[in-house]
């Protein structure tokens, strides 16, 4: 599927939400949405993004590593991303680890079933087969979007997170490409 048709599908369900390929235009917003993200100190495991230098520099490398991100971006605003970034190991390079988030105003809208759906579309298409990723266990939300796009759990990372002097359970999940 060419990127014009899958931001074609993706733009037709939410008139004013496109979900894309992440491009240059987009880092500002990424970083800023990240942040907005994290500072709620409950689903990422930083508590802030990084230096904006640093963030660049990390989806730069990404994707020159085979990474597939997309955002979602509505009036020229990114609100949420999807990424699956390869591991570095040369026996490990099948796989992907999986990072999403939506600001707080857009959640519950269908918009992380849009760019689950297109971002797996795309590894798959690129040669990833394994996708996985670790989500705090009262994360209920995420872990149900992650079952219904075949995501199974294959273990608890105990203690996993720390978030003020408190600790989370979190799960591993994964899901091998069709």
């Amino acid at each position: 599927m060419s990127s014009e048709s899958w931001s074609a599908t993706a733009t037709s369900a939410a008139a004013n939400i496109e979900i894309v390929p992440i491009g240059r235009t987009h880092l500002a917003g990424f970083h800023a949405a990240v942040d907005k993200i994290a500072k709620e100190r409950r689903y990422l495991t930083m508590l802030e993004a990084p230096s904006f230098t640093r963030t660049r520099r990390v989806v730069l490398e990404s994707l020159k590593a085979g990474a597939v991100h997309v955002v979602a971006v509505v009036e020229g605003e990114v609100i949420g991303w999807c990424d699956l970034r390869p591991k570095t190991a040369a026996t490990l390079r099948h796989s992907a680890v999986l990072g999403m988030g939506i600001v707080a105003a857009y959640r519950r809208r269908g918009i992380g079933s849009r760019m689950l759906a297109t971002t797996l579309e795309l590894a798959w298409a690129h040669g990833i087969r394994r996708a996985e990723l670790n989500v705090r266990v009262d994360h209920a939300p995420a872990i149900a979007l992650y079952r219904r796009f075949g995501f199974v759990e294959e273990g608890t990372c105990r203690n996993y997170i720390n978030i003020d002097g408190v600790d989370y359970d979190a799960l591993l999940m994964a899901r091998l490409a069709p």
